[in-house]
């Protein structure tokens, strides 16, 4: 019999110059915590020139617009629950074939009759946030004692209605060795789908530390490890997809010894194995990371309708107000430039691996104030032909 292997690195089914494959919309910039990282200055009010319901209707029948298939849409914040026509907003979208998810916060807001509400109006999907493995670590990232308790008793009740369940883990050099532990409770309430924040330096995020590239590197490779037991994936991190390539081209049995395993890589699948030891969750085939990135697959929405590559790199590209949203990602020169890898400075745009990567434009205009320039973040030297 033949085995077939599933490529290592998904591709888009479709042109990334002529459709998004996910877009997020921060329907309010208004939210109730004061996260440390927090890529948005979150404000207690609802700003009052944030998108009108009509308006956000409008911008959802732009992303329809694109036809079969049609974008993934995440309504994120501040905290959408902020806004009382989120259900109406949800229903549009639904019954235009929009696949819609959601975003919030851990408030007072989150109830499950709200929770049964949108599901209801056709919501499929919502992640919640859990930066660290305690109540002390995590309740000090939100800025609001009992947000960790309130998460794990939301994260039930998200699985009870009837959602997918997607844990976001921002991780940086302070809470990076609380990652398996994290995975622990990732896999106990049974999340679908973990996706971990690589720090970018904008916004309050400014304020922390994040890894070296070797540290990143280091955790990605465990990522990939444990990509066996939950779908993973690397935000910020689109090396992530190299280390996979790379990875799939050597024999399980030697990639220790073509990828040197360092302190930081070691901690973290021996306190994994350790905290995992006597109830090993069911393995599954690993998810493969999928080609998008800022401006190529993907584009980001902010409260007033400024169109950006992603909400992480804060370079507008235009107004829905003012052009529609298919016009805003075709036409914008630097979303064009951002599908060039070629165009990219430093070993990004020498790299064998630009065309499947690209480099988190994000860490590079966080760090140069250039779109397009190298990745720091990413520890890779391209092989360079002469």
């Amino acid at each position: 019999m033949t085995v077939v292997h599933a490529p290592p690195v998904r591709l888009m089914h479709h042109d990334a110059a002529e459709r998004p494959f996910i877009v997020i919309w921060e329907v309010t910039r208004a939210c109730q915590l004061v996260c440390t990282h927090c890529r948005a200055d979150a404000i207690r009010s609802r700003n009052p020139f944030e998108l009108t319901t009509d308006e956000g209707r409008r911008l959802l029948d732009d992303l329809a617009s694109f036809g079969a298939p049609r974008p993934l849409v995440v309504l994120t914040g501040g905290d959408p629950f902020e806004r009382p026509d989120l259900p109406e907003l949800v229903a549009h979208g639904t019954k235009l074939g929009l696949s819609m998810a959601l975003s919030p916060s851990v408030t007072d807001r989150l109830t499950r009759e709200v929770l049964v509400e949108l599901h209801d109006a056709g919501a499929k999907a919502i992640s919640l946030s859990l930066d660290g493995a305690s109540a002390q670590t995590h309740d000090s990232f939100r800025g609001v004692d009992g947000v960790f308790d309130a998460t794990m008793e939301a994260a039930r009740m998200v699985r009870e209605v009837g959602y997918r369940l997607q844990i976001n883990t921002t991780v940086t050099r302070n809470t990076v060795h609380e990652l398996p532990e994290i995975l622990k409770t990732v896999l106990e309430l049974g999340t679908t789908l973990w996706s971990v924040f690589f720090l970018v330096p904008t916004g309050r995020g400014k304020l922390l530390e994040p890894l070296t590239a070797a540290e990143e590197e280091e955790v990605l490779h465990w990522l990939h490890d444990v990509s066996a037991l939950v779908a993973i994936k690397a935000t910020e991190a689109p090396h992530y997809r190299r280390i996979a390539i790379q990875r799939a081209g050597v024999d399980e049995d030697s990639l220790d010894d073509v990828f040197p395993v360092g302190p930081l890589r070691a901690e973290l699948r021996h306190n994994t194995e350790e905290l995992l030891s006597g109830h090993e969750p069911r393995r599954r085939h690993p998810r493969a990371p999928i080609d998008v990135n800022s401006g190529r697959g993907f584009a980001f929405v902010d409260h007033v309708g400024m169109v950006y590559p992603s909400g992480f790199l804060p370079v507008s590209v235009g107004p829905v107000r003012d052009q529609s949203f298919p016009e805003i990602y075709r036409d914008s020169l630097l979303l064009q430039e951002l599908r060039d890898p070629d165009a990219f400075g430093g070993r990004c745009g020498q790299c064998e691996f630009r065309t499947v990567c690209g480099g988190s434009r994000s860490h590079a205009y966080a760090t140069s104030g250039d779109p397009l320039a190298e990745d720091p973040s990413c520890l890779y030297q391209p092989v360079v032909s002469a």
